[in-house]
C-alpha cells in the first residue's frame, strides 16, 4: 500500500475526548478516495456507493501526522474497489483500516457507465509497487 496523503491532527478535528474525531477522519478518507478513483478511472463522474466496516484500531491526537493509504483491489465494469488503511506517521502505529470501499463511475445523470479501466494506473513511477 503506498501512503498518498498526509495530514496534520489540529483543535478543530478533535472530539469530546481530545482524540481525533472518526467523522473528520471518515470525510478525509472518502475526500482522498474519491480523488484516487477519479486519477484511476480517467473521469470527475465518480460516486462512493460502498464502505465495508471501519475499524478504528488507534486513536490520534492533537498535532498527530497521519498517513492515508489508499490502494485499488479490483476493477468493475463500472466500478473500482479500494481498500484504505490510516496509520500514523511517526509511530508507524495502525489507526483505522477499511477493507473494501467502492466507487461507481456515473454519467451526468447518475447511471453508472463502463469506464473501461483494468489496472492501477501510477501518475508517478515512483509510487510504483513492485
Amino acid at each position: 500500500m503506498n501512503f498518498y496523503t498526509r495530514k496534520w491532527v489540529k483543535p478543530e478535528d478533535l472530539n469530546a475526548h481530545g482524540t481525533l474525531f472518526g467523522g473528520s477522519l471518515l470525510s478525509w478518507i472518502d475526500e482522498e478516495a474519491a480523488i484516487y478513483s477519479i486519477i484511476q478511472l480517467g473521469t470527475n463522474g465518480c460516486i462512493t456507493k460502498y464502505m465495508s466496516e471501519i475499524n478504528f484500531i488507534n486513536s490520534a491526537k492533537q498535532g498527530d501526522i497521519i498517513e492515508l493509504g489508499i490502494k485499488a483491489v479490483h476493477f468493475g465494469r463500472t466500478s473500482i474497489t479500494l481498500t484504505c488503511q490510516v496509520r500514523n506517521k511517526i509511530s508507524r502505529k495502525t489507526i483505522l483500516t477499511i477493507d473494501k470501499i467502492v466507487f461507481v463511475s456515473v454519467d451526468a445523470d447518475g447511471k453508472p457507465v463502463p469506464h473501461g479501466k483494468t489496472e492501477i494506473t501510477y501518475t508517478d513511477e515512483r509510487l510504483r509497487e513492485d
